[in-house]
């Protein structure tokens, strides 16, 4: 198997409390079956998702996600081969919007599209450093490869 990251973002479409929650319990129950973890970052304005997994799997259901009328404008901003999983509990954890991300005017601007592959990377390993003791063994460094699709 080859581990596969992604993380894209989207604009989310008819966005409320129902709708998130359906995305979530659908994402959890399908992506246990396939062994898929990650976690989506929602607010109002911008869905921000890391999926890990064998890379058909995870390709397969980006594919999806894209036929989604729930979601516009859907983005890949980090492809890759990676070295271990950053959420391997988790098939699929819900983060609300923290304050240290990005704001709406900077979204409307644009800074999803412009932020590097580090910049996206590190809003994620930031909420693995969140959960004590959730991955002990990662490195500081949060070693991750850096080869592309």
């Amino acid at each position: 198997m080859t581990l596969m990251r992604l993380i894209y973002a989207s604009h989310p479409f008819g966005f409320d409390d129902l709708t998130l929650a359906n995305i979530l319990t659908t994402a959890q129950r399908h992506n246990a079956e396939k062994d898929i973890t990650g976690t989506l970052i929602c607010r109002e304005d911008l869905y921000l998702q890391l999926l890990e997994g064998d890379r058909e799997d995870v390709q397969a259901l980006y594919e999806k996600i894209k036929r989604d009328d729930r979601h516009a404008d859907v983005t890949i901003l980090v492809q890759e081969v990676a070295a271990q999983r950053l959420f391997p509990a988790w098939a699929m954890r819900h983060d609300p919007a923290k304050s240290w991300m990005w704001t709406r005017e900077q979204v409307s601007a644009g800074a999803v599209e412009d932020a590097t592959r580090d910049e996206v990377l590190a809003i994620f390993v930031r909420l693995v450093a969140e959960q004590p003791g959730h991955l002990s063994g990662l490195p500081k460094s949060c070693p991750v490869a850096r080869s592309r699709f």
